[in-house]
């Protein structure tokens, strides 16, 4: 059995293909939930996001943020337990290279050289999980890279800021402590005491020093 409880932001959840049409009741317009059932049927997957106050207790709270071709919403749609498949991290960025536009790749090679395990999310990583378009001109690169200790922090930190100099892409990264908890790589660079912090439960902000304590 899939254990819910150990979901994390930005991890993606596979849900039965039979539950879908449960899930999407009254979420969208007729001729939009065609497209969305054949999304189910293709394997694609949902999004974990934040529970809100209007969140049954027993459900997983998921994210499906769609495509400028699908209406660029982004659906959150509320799925029992027992209709969770699978579960998975986000992919690698080495992954997702292939779906990233030809300007981004030297800046995404230079991330890699010295940064091979960071995952991506956001617009170029529903491209390449779904092969719809998602990228714009002006899309981010948004990146997720786990950190263990101030000075791994301060390592990748380094690195973003070199690369982001010279990008033809924002670049908009979370650093990730080791109990899953993130913050944006420009807070971190601030001179703030405190830092804000998000997980899945919601943001908070923290004293600088415990972040990876």
């Amino acid at each position: 059995m899939v254990d819910v409880a150990a979901l994390r932001r930005h991890d993606l959840v596979y849900v039965r293909s039979e539950a879908w049409p449960g899930l999407l009741q009254g979420q969208v317009q007729d001729e939009m939930e065609t497209d969305l059932l054949a999304w189910a049927e293709l394997g694609r997957p949902a999004i974990f996001r934040r529970r809100t106050c209007g969140d049954a207790a027993d459900i997983v709270p998921l994210g499906l943020p769609l495509p400028p071709g699908m209406a660029r919403k982004r659906l959150a749609l509320a799925c029992p337990p027992a209709a969770v498949m699978r579960t998975a991290p986000p992919p690698l960025l080495r992954d997702a290279l292939p779906a990233a536009p030809a300007r981004w790749c030297q800046a995404i090679g230079a991330l890699l050289e010295s940064v091979p395990s960071c995952r991506c999310f956001g617009s170029l990583a529903w491209q390449y999980l779904t092969g719809l378009s998602y990228l714009a001109d002006t899309s981010d690169l948004d990146l997720l890279v786990e950190c263990r200790s101030d000075a791994d922090a301060r390592r990748v930190t380094g690195l973003l800021t070199d690369v982001a100099e010279h990008a033809p892409m924002r670049i908009d990264a979370e650093l990730i402590t080791p109990y899953g908890a993130a913050v944006q790589w420009r807070e971190w660079l601030s001179e703030n005491p405190e830092l804000l912090v998000k997980s899945h439960t919601g943001s908070t902000l923290i004293a600088r020093e415990a972040l990876f304590a």
